[in-house]
């Protein structure tokens, strides 16, 4: 299944997202279940109370997106998520209340395309279930920075890309601490910095005047020639090699 490329069923065919939600507490899905609902493009297709039912549920419902908490019974959400990732079963989006680095980053390497709290605003968990099935990658705002220092340090785990630049890289010299920037082409390069800058297949082809299908091309280049597994890798590396603005 390739990532951050926004090729979806849902994004080809324009048909709802489908969700399933994976939490141990039933009221917990159940207001999520009513949220989603509510949205005439999103709909929930099953439930789970754990880790281990969520990887039958998945593997039976081959849903777009799994909302995932961490702390559960019988095997914990990191542990679906790697499984799930593993088979290419959906996109699976963490949402836990502790805001621990050891879930964010545990979760980023095994693959979960965002991370957010369940104190998130309910806007913000749905463009984060929209982001993730049409491909892109979303997290919870108080986590970025930490996950871009955490790279930029060195000292990160399965998800800092191979061969990231160290602490005050600037952009003169991302080519020559991170080698493979330099087979970009200027358009992919370009492309590379918007999706770096967070913004959707959609925002990138607006901004640079190409349609949609040209830039998933782009992106998909991208992120093989960099050897990134997705769109959260692509944004940590943009920052890195200080390719994004401070603050941006």
């Amino acid at each position: 299944m390739s990532e951050g490329t926004g090729d979806t069923a849902a994004g080809r065919h324009g048909r709802s997202l489908t969700v399933l939600l994976v939490d141990d507490q039933t009221l917990v899905r159940s207001g999520f279940a009513m949220m989603l609902s509510a949205e005439p493009d999103l709909q929930v297709v099953g439930e789970a109370a754990d880790g281990r039912r969520a990887v039958e549920r998945a593997r039976a419902l081959r849903p777009d997106v799994i909302l995932m908490d961490v702390q559960m019974p019988v095997m914990d959400g990191i542990e679906a998520t790697r499984r799930i990732v593993a088979e290419g079963l959906g996109r699976v989006v963490i949402l836990t209340t502790f805001d621990r680095d050891d879930y964010l980053f545990d979760a980023l390497d095994a693959g979960a395309t965002g991370f957010l709290l369940k104190n998130a605003d309910p806007d913000q968990l749905l463009d984060a279930v929209r982001a993730a099935g049409h491909g892109n990658a979303l997290l919870a705002p108080e986590v970025t920075l930490r996950v871009i220092r955490r790279m930029t340090r060195g000292n990160g785990g399965g998800t800092a890309p191979s061969g990231a630049p160290p602490s005050g890289t600037s952009s003169s010299g991302a080519g020559e601490t991170h080698p493979e920037l330099r087979l970009l082409t200027d358009r992919e390069r370009e492309v590379f910095v918007l999706m770096g800058s967070g913004l959707s297949n959609a925002e990138i082809a607006a901004t640079l005047v190409l349609g949609e299908a040209t830039v998933k091309t782009h992106v998909s280049n991208c992120l093989s020639k960099l050897h990134l597994r997705d769109r959260v890798q692509a944004v940590v590396l943009a920052h890195a090699a200080g390719l994004i603005p401070q603050g941006e």
